[in-house]
């Protein structure tokens, strides 16, 4: 007997609406929202970007996870892996007694036919749900409807016999779920490119010079599909992407790509040999949208940026803030130590630092703020409020 699979809800959502809402909600930030997003206090004042925090698919997945604690009070409840990349709301999670499966002491293994599994927004690999279909475990499927459609295009590319070239993080659960996806149809190949540099690699080898084979397959070690052949399979791609990488950068590697397959084969044969869907969700680019409109929109002394240091979409906002003006990416509202330290991830870096004199000491300050959207209100209500404290009581 299949096991049972949960892909819609719980039917209690009323019943967790409250909890959810004292775990997540700002009153805060809604009276923000109120005064055209903006905060003045002193000499402090706060500009919101206008799309920001919980996007649908997210505050879905988390949704899901409280009704699934609801509904199986006396089952062991267990996560895949973060259900998305917040430590706060990840924690909070385990509080409610729901396991992880990538936590010390935990296994795969050890589930049984009694054990509710949610899977997280990101989705999952093939071969995970394959591992926990034969351990008969009860499914909780929180995979974003965003997901869902880049599987959809990448799966049409294996089946017409294109090689998916996806540009995301290799090692990102929800690449890794979408290049099993593209390789699971047997003769489904599948490249993940980083960046434009690891893009323009792939593409010269596509013209036929520059790049010898050994030094393409050895870049991209693990970030191709079993067997890959660049000579075999990049003669014919579809371009997609992880869901919340950098919009323009997506789009420009697409460009890339098509113009390396016209260069090699000829604009008729291009017409057949290369395929493109913007596959950057709808939440990712609204965010990215409005913190560019934000600093377009008034000077601004400085900008912070809230979110998980492992969250793509928060790294990308601060991307994309990072040459206008200083930018400052926290992780909670503890980042903020003092008004001349604060604990940051500088973009590009891989780890945590603590810098010295990020706040003026005197005189009007102005700040622009945003979140991921894995961050939840009641976190940009606590920094709003520690900036205010910061600026004008100086602790």
């Amino acid at each position: 007997m299949p096991p049972l699979i949960f892909r819609k809800g719980l039917d209690l959502k009323h019943e967790v609406a409250g909890t959810l809402a004292e775990s997540y909600h700002s009153d805060l930030i809604t009276a923000i929202k109120e005064t055209d997003y903006s905060y003045a206090s002193g000499r402090l004042t706060v500009h919101l970007a206008r799309e920001f925090g919980f996007c649908y698919g997210v505050d879905r997945a988390v949704d899901y996870a409280y009704q699934t604690r609801k509904r199986f009070p006396d089952r062991p409840v267990v996560l895949t892996g973060e259900i998305i990349h917040n430590p706060h709301v990840n924690d909070q999670l385990r509080a409610q007694g729901i396991r992880f499966l990538a936590d010390p002491g935990e296994s795969i293994d050890a589930l049984t036919p009694d054990v509710v599994v949610i899977l997280p927004a990101f989705g999952v690999t093939i071969e995970l749900l394959e591992q926990l279909d034969r351990r008969g475990c009860t499914l909780v499927d929180t995979t974003c409807g965003s997901v869902l459609n880049v599987w959809k295009n990448v799966k049409r590319y294996a089946a017409d016999g294109f090689t998916s070239v996806i540009h995301g993080k290799y090692w990102h659960e929800e690449t890794r779920a979408t290049a099993s996806q593209a390789s699971h149809a047997g003769s489904g190949r599948y490249l993940v490119v980083l960046n434009r540099d690891e893009a323009d690699l792939a593409c010269t080898y596509i013209r036929g010079g520059g790049v010898e084979r050994g030094a393409l397959l050895e870049r991209f070690e693990h970030a191709m599909s079993p067997g890959f052949d660049p000579d075999r399979d990049l003669q014919r791609i579809g371009c997609a992407n992880q869901t919340t990488m950098l919009s323009s950068e997506s789009l420009e590697i697409g460009e890339m790509f098509r113009a390396a397959i016209r260069d090699r084969y000829g604009e008729a044969e291009a017409q057949t040999r290369f395929r493109a869907f913007d596959t950057i969700c709808s939440a990712t680019q609204d965010r990215q949208d409005a913190v560019t409109a934000l600093l377009s929109a008034q000077p601004l002394d400085l900008m912070i940026v809230i979110g998980g240091y492992n969250s793509s979409n928060t790294c990308n906002l601060a991307r994309i803030c990072e040459p206008s003006l200083p930018t400052y990416h926290i992780a909670e509202p503890d980042c903020l130590i003092s008004a001349s330290e604060i604990r940051h991830k500088p973009v590009g870096a891989k780890d945590e630092r603590v810098s010295a004199g990020w706040l003026s000491a005197s005189g009007r300050v102005v700040i622009g703020l945003t979140s991921g959207a894995s961050t939840p209100d009641n976190l940009v209500g606590m920094v709003v409020r520690r900036l205010d404290d910061l600026a004008n009581l100086s602790k």
